[in-house]
């Protein structure tokens, strides 16, 4: 996530400051512990006291909570659905998230970075940042649609009045979608992202049965623009109502965005690639390989992508406290590494050695056709930590050239790799494009880490 510098000393959580008479963790007078209180002491022994690793761990639960309960969407979706359908509906999906990636204009970075000095500004710019995302995310989508009789045939689905309708809402939905995680982390409301996941999951998990009952060939589609219109309203009244007032009587500074159109246009430009890395490879192996080898590439990699996500989350904190404690960045940035590289390297364990058995839950043939590929995803995810952090890091000290160089490569090799591969060892070319990618960007991060891993401050491009 961007930058942006400190403003003031966050405030003791609520939690933190009970007492016994308010519910606090204080014995009973009988010396005895209430249920509520070892509770809550069993959470705080499980939630690091410090912000950056507490912080960093709550974005990862959230993104936990996301991915099971989104297993259990595509396990259910596998079962439901023909392999051809959730085939072309994730390309659809995958299309509808990179366009809301592009829409979004990075704009969750953006006020990741301003937010926390923004002060009496703040509700104004969040909805300015939602009306500009999801104006420019809805022409995208319009655009798209446009060309897919030409660069996507088989998702010529799309092209009805009401599932275009609904491609259109889900693109500028997600948009949305995505800038509230980072408004919500700027207020310093994370816990409230794993509500938000779980509203959003358990919604469309309701409305993709509905789909199936109705026999809808994009009823998959259709599940996630209505779960999207439920979260956003949710989500929104505990931001705009609750979190962000809270947050604006507890700021000690009030300042307009300062040159935030610099900071944001170079910030946007390499986060494209990044999107594009994610994003595009699904549609090339759709185009390749056509809709059955892609359903089995799609069910593998959602679940290797959650690897990812936990060294994004840990960055994303590091952000916030390296810009609060610029001194610290090198402390902060090692502390993540360890803690993301242990963390990490036993979920690899585990998933390289249950592979079949995590895919055999989609269904037998998914476990026949991805196994290689889900451990190759998930080998990949441990330098993808380096690449991550030093991105990061970059972003914490305002150098963004650093950042953008390093996901325009990331592009570049991933999609470069996985179409040279894809007609020589199918959907398993995908993931050793990913891992050759990675292990070649952090191999130089390590050998050299003293050219990026430092708390001296940068400029941004």
């Amino acid at each position: 996530m961007s930058a942006f510098r400190a403003t003031r000393t966050a405030p003791v959580p609520r939690h933190e400051r009970t007492s016994q008479a308010d519910g606090g963790d204080g014995p009973a007078p009988d010396g005895r512990r209430s249920f509520g209180a070892v509770l809550r002491s069993g959470a705080g022994s499980l939630l690091s006291r410090d912000p950056l690793l507490r912080n960093g761990h709550l974005l990862a639960v959230s993104s936990l909570v996301s991915a099971g309960l989104g297993s259990v969407f595509w396990i259910l979706a596998a079962h439901w659905y023909d392999d051809e359908v959730v085939g072309v509906n994730y390309s659809a999906l995958s299309m509808a998230l990179l366009l809301a990636g592009v829409g979004q204009l990075n704009l969750a970075d953006f006020l990741v970075r301003f937010v926390p000095s923004a002060g009496h500004h703040t509700r104004r710019l969040i909805l300015t940042c939602y009306a500009l995302s999801a104006a420019v995310s809805t022409l995208a989508a319009l655009g798209f649609l446009l060309l897919v009789p030409v660069i996507a045939p088989d998702l010529d689905f799309l092209l009805t009045p009401v599932t275009a309708g609904c491609f259109v809402a889900a693109t500028a939905g997600y948009a949305v979608f995505v800038m509230q995680d980072g408004a919500l982390t700027a207020v310093r409301r994370p816990g409230w992202v794993v509500a938000e996941n779980m509203v959003f999951a358990c919604v469309k998990i309701g409305l993709l049965g509905v789909g199936a009952v109705l026999a809808l060939r994009s009823g998959i589609l259709l599940s996630w623009a209505g779960a999207l219109a439920v979260s956003l309203v949710v989500t929104n009244y505990v931001l705009l109502r609750r979190a962000v007032p809270r947050h604006v009587r507890t700021s000690e500074a009030s300042e307009r965005p300062e040159r935030a159109l610099r900071y944001a246009a170079a910030d946007y430009f390499g986060s494209l690639f990044r999107m594009a890395a994610y994003a595009l490879v699904p549609l090339i192996v759709l185009n390749n390989l056509g809709a059955e080898q892609s359903a089995y590439f799609s069910l593998a990699f959602s679940v290797g992508y959650v690897l990812f996500l936990v060294a994004r989350n840990l960055g994303s904190s590091l952000v916030v406290e390296a810009v609060r404690s610029p001194g610290r960045l090198v402390e902060h940035a090692q502390t993540v590494l360890r803690h993301a590289v242990l963390l990490l390297g036993s979920a690899v364990v585990l998933v390289v050695a249950l592979a079949p058995q995590i895919l055999s839950l989609f269904g037998a043939e998914y476990a026949e056709h991805a196994t290689t590929l889900l451990r190759l995803f998930a080998l990949a995810a441990l330098p993808n930590v380096v690449v991550g952090i030093a991105i990061d890091a970059a972003r914490a000290r305002r150098r963004l050239r650093w950042a953008v160089g390093l996901q325009i490569a990331e592009c570049a090799l991933v999609l470069g790799l996985t179409k040279l591969l894809l007609p020589v060892v199918g959907i398993t070319g995908a993931g050793i494009a990913w891992v050759v990618t990675t292990s070649l960007l952090a191999a130089p991060l390590l050998i050299w880490r003293s050219r990026w891993l430092t708390a001296e401050p940068g400029r941004s491009s």
